[in-house]
């Protein structure tokens, strides 16, 4: 019989259960982290159920390298089948229950590549999320004092600096020092954002997905490589909609009988990447107004735009671009938009 291993991961305990016939647990098991990677090392091959959350691609890494097959499981996927009170015996037997469910499918182990490119992404929203912060106290303080600085973060350091410098300005003499600290601290986050950006390029370069999704229009640096470290393996999307659907950016529906009723879109999947692609097609919506002759990704934007506006244009675009990323990504190949052709 296959032998069915559910592991509810933890920082520092690891609950599993051992099954080896649907809905029966032959044994359960509460092991530390050397434990457990002893226990990987002696089981017979497997199959490896746990949760995708943190650690998890880890100790799936680990798991592979001893023979085992892994599968991981979304966790709002799993919490149906936790029933009553939540504990770590619970957890796993809801793993195994899931796991016998085919409709949810399984999230790909991420490789070291993979995490490596994610966990830049995750610093560099962090710092820009702290620049932000710092620019909009700044801002909100000088206020308070009659100093209005113009739209735009590249405006806020040198206007900061000139009234430190000038003698009579408005700037209390006390406040002086802190500003030119919170000034230096943009300037020291600014440094560390456009170094990740070189660690993502020289990353990107090495990536054969990320060179072709680049391809795509909206689509550059930081959208190709979060793609590849979030997203993993394009091949478990059958489709270009299975794979925006992932991304949330498909409608909701409610539908009941003969009636279907379609909403706004279901938000589902990783934020970040909706943002990224949301942004990507800002940016080719406003390059079609600019440019002499455009191409028919481009026409097709602006139709929308004149039928539905703005902001529901770019979502569409959204949607639309990230059908061209999984086709590009899936069979391997650039996408090439031709202009139209002129009339006469």
């Amino acid at each position: 019989m296959a032998t069915i291993i559910a592991v509810d991961v933890a920082k520092s305990v690891f609950e599993v259960a051992v099954s080896e016939r649907a809905g029966r647990v032959r044994e359960h098991h509460r092991l530390s982290r050397a434990q457990f990677s002893r226990f990987l090392s002696v089981q017979r091959p497997a199959t490896i159920l746990m949760e995708a959350c943190g650690m998890a691609h880890f100790w799936g890494r680990q798991a592979q390298a001893r023979g085992h097959r892994v599968m991981l499981l979304p966790p709002h996927a799993v919490r149906p089948y936790v029933p009553r009170n939540k504990t770590d015996r619970a957890d796993a037997k809801g793993i195994l229950e899931a796991s016998r469910n085919q409709a949810i499918r399984s999230v790909p182990v991420k490789s070291i590549t993979q995490q490596t490119i994610a966990a830049l992404h995750r610093l560099r929203s962090t710092w820009l999320a702290a620049r932000t912060a710092r620019i909009n106290t700044v801002r909100g303080l000088l206020r308070e004092f009659g100093v209005v600085i113009p739209v735009g973060a590249s405006h806020v350091v040198p206007r900061v600096r000139q009234l430190v410098a000038e003698p009579l300005s408005v700037l209390p003499e006390a406040l002086r020092p802190a500003l030119t600290q919170a000034a230096d601290e943009i300037r020291e986050l600014e440094g560390r954002i456009r170094s990740i950006e070189k660690q993502l390029d020289a990353q990107a370069v090495q990536i054969s997905a990320a060179t072709r999704l680049r391809t795509v229009p909206g689509i550059g640096l930081l959208t190709a490589t979060a793609l590849f470290a979030f997203v993993g393996d394009v091949e478990r999307f059958p489709s270009g909609r299975h794979f925006s659907s992932y991304l949330g950016l498909t409608p909701r529906e409610s539908s009941s009988g003969l009636r279907r009723r379609l909403g706004r879109i279901s938000k589902h999947g990783d934020a970040y990447l909706r943002m990224l692609l949301i942004h990507g097609a800002r940016a080719v919506l406003w390059h079609a107004k600019t440019t002499a002759r455009r191409s028919r990704l481009q026409s097709w934007a602006l139709k929308l735009e004149a039928q539905r506006g703005h902001n529901k244009a770019a979502v569409g675009l959204a949607n639309k671009l990230a059908r061209i990323a999984w086709a590009v990504w899936k069979f391997g190949a650039d996408f090439t938009d031709q202009p139209l052709p002129r009339r006469h």
